[in-house]
């Protein structure tokens, strides 16, 4: 396996539309909700690809399974990290702190031993994103109170986001079409968490209806968004080690504050500028690995 020129493109392409669901998320007003809907909808979506598709084979359902429950941890997670911060501080934190977890759980768990340089690249690219992250002007931009719960949200998202990579790179594998299990994980992903967060509001499921009646319309934009580059990333890690993938994915975190200086006014300082340098030594480092 290794990570050739269209995968590199291929990911980088897929880390957009990641960081474009995320801004989506976080330009709402209502963190819970705009999670549990963008995830939900996705359901419209996965039917038809699942017809198409059909199913991934029994082998691949206890993976699946595992991805779901860990899925839904995730979702509870994110939402109360942007529900305390910034995009441009939690969304760093998160996909950053990841890769490193993931080359670790591959190797210890799956053998998937990668390249000193490969090593190398993710470490770089870890701290390039964490750099970007805590720069002075998100933690400016972050109360300080709230802060703190931010940042404990975010780094227990990023243990979980490694865990379930791990476990659906495994899963993609044995079932042989990327397509096909991504599909099927979007077609049982979404609903359980918008349950949940419904039952958390006995008094306000009217008002939390009408909210997501007027953003359903963006909400299936983000799940086109959230399934085509988690399905990039699928098929990419039966091309390529998976810690290598997982941590090709995360210059996402470039394109999320390259959004949310433009669209969604936070700043972009020179910390962030040198964190975008580090990013890209990083990319090029896994690319020789």
């Amino acid at each position: 396996m290794a990570l050739s020129g269209p995968i590199v493109l291929a990911v980088l392409f897929g880390a957009l539309l990641h960081a474009a669901w995320n801004a989506l998320i976080k330009s709402g007003r209502d963190k819970a909700l705009d999670t549990a809907l963008v995830h939900s909808v996705g359901i419209f979506i996965a039917v038809p690809l699942v017809m198409f598709t059909g199913l991934p084979p029994v082998a691949a359902w206890p993976y699946m399974a595992a991805s779901l429950l860990i899925h839904i941890g995730y979702y509870i997670a994110l939402s109360g990290a942007y529900k305390h911060g910034d995009l441009s501080l939690t969304y760093p934190v998160m996909r950053g702190c990841a890769p490193l977890l993931v080359a670790m759980g591959s190797l210890s768990f799956i053998g998937e031993a990668i390249s000193a340089t490969a090593w190398a690249g993710v470490a770089l690219l870890c701290v390039g994103v964490v750099t970007l992250g805590l720069s002075p002007s998100a933690l400016r931009e972050n109360d300080e109170g709230r802060r703190g719960k931010a940042l404990a949200f975010a780094l227990a998202n990023a243990a979980i986001i490694a865990l379930y990579t791990v476990i659906d790179g495994l899963g993609v594998r044995i079932s042989g079409d990327a397509l096909a299990y991504v599909a099927t994980l979007f077609l049982f992903d979404g609903i359980p968490f918008l349950l949940l967060v419904l039952w958390r509001r006995p008094g306000q499921r009217r008002a939390a209806l009408g909210y997501m009646a007027g953003r359903w319309k963006l909400a299936l934009v983000g799940s086109a968004a959230s399934l085509g580059s988690y399905g990039i990333a699928l098929l990419a890690m039966t091309r390529a080690p998976i810690a290598i993938v997982a941590a090709l994915r995360e210059t996402s975190v470039l394109f999320a504050a390259v959004i949310g200086a433009l669209f969604l006014r936070e700043a972009f300082g020179w910390q962030r500028a040198a964190g975008t340098l580090v990013i890209v030594a990083g990319v090029m480092m896994l690319r020789l690995g």
